[in-house]
This record gives C-alpha cells, structure tokens and sequence, in this order.
C-alpha cells in the first residue's frame, strides 16, 4: 500500500505542477490534478465528488478540468466541466485516457499525467485562450486524498 502523499518525489511533483502552469499560460481553463488512497466509488464517480469538492465548477467559465489518480488501485479519470465539454468531441475524455493508459501500465505516473495534462491543456487553449486580465482561480499544486 502506498501513501499518495509520498507517490512522486518533490522534482516529481515540481515536473507536473509546471506541466499544469505551462497550459495555463495559455488558457482561461484550469487543471487539477488529485491523487485518490483508496477509491470508495467508481473512478469517474470519485472525480465528480473531488471535482466539486475542489471547487472547480466554480470557474467564471466552467473549464476546469480534473485528473484523478489512485495508483494503488490502478485506476484513474478525468472529468471536466460544462464549458470545456461542451467544445470538445463526445469522446474527447475517452481518447485522452487512452492516450494516458499506456504511461500508467508501465508505471510511469508522472509520464501519463503529463500526456492527459498536454491534451486537456491543448483543447483549453484551443477553446479558452488566454485573455489579458485572465486570472489562476484555481491553484496549481497536486491534491491528495
């Protein structure tokens, strides 16, 4: 069993929060990412409960996006607000995750959050460019759960 606060190492974790600040830099949207203990519900049921837990509905215009690990169970999801889905294809969150799967397989967390991060962040900058006065909302670091 793994404790999630110990998952990454602080270069680790440093690599994903400029991951995160670099596409939003480009984009109004925002991006979270939450490592999960132990899931107590579905994986896309958990980042729901997350998503608002964190406050990310909250956004001015509903593009928060989040990434939810709980590697000792070997699953994640993604989950993203009203705004972004609305712009993006139906299977937009299905092909990220595929993009992301084979990362996770091997183990590489930080390699897949990575991939889901570029992904998500291209389609928010492609749909929510940064805008002068554009402020961070949300905040960049890693949760954990």
């Amino acid at each position: 069993m793994f404790y999630p606060e110990h998952i990454f190492s602080t270069a680790q974790e440093a690599q994903i929060i400029e991951a995160i600040r670099t596409f939003e830099r480009r984009t109004s949207g925002e991006m979270r990412v939450h490592v999960e203990h132990r899931l107590r519900r579905p994986p896309v049921d958990e980042a729901v409960r997350v998503f608002t837990a964190l406050r990310m509905h909250q956004t001015q215009a509903r593009n928060g996006v989040l990434i939810l690990l709980a590697p000792d169970q070997r699953a994640f999801s993604i989950f993203g607000d009203i705004g972004i889905n609305e712009v993006t294809p139906d299977n937009f969150w299905e092909e990220t995750c595929a993009a992301m799967q084979p990362f996770f397989a091997k183990g590489d967390y930080v390699g897949g959050l990575i991939q889901g991060i570029a992904i998500a962040g291209e389609a928010l900058a492609k749909h929510f460019p940064w805008q002068e006065g554009d402020i961070n909302e949300l905040p960049d670091e890693i949760s954990y759960g």
